[in-house]
């Protein structure tokens, strides 16, 4: 798959190891930063969105999306776990849960942007999943230096493998871009339930964020771990 992600915000917070451990596949490890795990609610949009060997089908190119996540490792490979991902695009979800076995869910989205401030919602309308919705509105900053391996950001955003389960069986697939280009953000509204949908608490304190316009991803198909 080729794709574009945009008007993304990285929200993450710390969170006990011990609360995320039963939602995860045994074979999965908990990746933690200076000993603490960290969950991640992340809205963006989606263009060009088509598999490598056709050009974008309109209606189904473009999307809203948010995902909810951790990171994990699998003998020693990195990689993200996805809780949850909301789409505004039925055949997206479908294709999701048929080849990446990704716990996709329909909802209504919405995205509008004024000057550097950027509100987003999003309600959850699928039975498969527990009802959940967000309503957020951030403004961008200045650009940031390139994350270093070793950093908190590096750590959080540049990850190259998603992990999935189907029938007890664990999968990877491999995804490639170009290094995130982040800026600075500030939350001037937040209300979710994306997290407590989980049966966990939502995490209290401030967020860590992080934003990038734009980025280009290569999205591989799935191959058992």
């Amino acid at each position: 798959m080729r794709q574009n992600w945009g008007k993304l915000l990285f929200i993450h917070w710390p969170i006990d190891a011990e609360l995320l451990a039963p939602l995860l596949p045994a074979q999965l490890s908990i990746d933690t930063f200076d000993g603490k795990a960290w969950i991640g609610v992340v809205p963006f949009t989606m263009w060009g969105v088509r598999a490598s060997f056709l050009p974008p089908i309109p209606g189904t190119s473009a999307f809203h999306e948010l995902n909810v996540r951790t990171y994990v490792h699998f003998k020693g490979v990195p990689g993200v776990w996805f809780f949850s991902l909301d789409a505004a695009n039925s055949l997206a979800v479908w294709g999701a849960r048929q080849f990446y076995y990704l716990p996709y869910f329909n909802a209504e989205m919405s995205l509008r942007q004024q000057g550097n401030t950027i509100r987003y919602s999003a309600t959850r309308h699928d039975a498969r999943g527990a009802p959940a919705e967000l309503n957020a509105a951030w403004a961008t900053g200045e650009p940031l230096a390139r994350a270093r391996p070793g950093s908190i950001e590096f750590f959080l955003t540049e990850r190259y493998c998603l992990y999935s389960s189907h029938r007890d069986r664990l999968y990877r697939s491999r995804i490639f871009h170009q290094p995130w280009p982040l800026q600075s953000a500030t939350l001037d509204a937040y209300q979710s339930t994306m997290i407590r949908s989980l049966g966990i608490p939502e995490p209290a304190g401030e967020p860590l964020l992080h934003y990038a316009e734009s980025i280009g991803v290569n999205i591989w198909p799935l191959r058992k771990a």
